[in-house]
């Protein structure tokens, strides 16, 4: 199974690059995609996630070609 991860903003920027592609087994949550693709950084504190384009909470299951997207709370000013 494999899904699509994108980051954005300042996640990118840190991270060297804006997506990934995740082999995974079945019966992973949104905090295990971060877990395999990142494994020496731990999930930032103020973090939002999609998948499919709808926001979802950190213990959302994610399914086969799914794509997740994490990025930073953006303010404006």
């Amino acid at each position: 199974m494999s899904i699509t991860v994108h980051y954005f903003a300042s996640l990118k920027e840190r991270l060297g690059r804006a997506s990934d592609n995740v082999d995974f087994a079945p019966d992973l949550t949104v905090l295990d995609v971060w877990t395999l693709a990142n494994p020496d950084l731990p999930l930032p504190t103020a973090i939002l996630v999609a998948v499919n384009m709808d926001y979802v909470t950190l213990t959302t299951s994610v399914a086969d070609a799914d794509t997740v997207a994490f990025f930073p709370p953006v303010t404006g000013g």
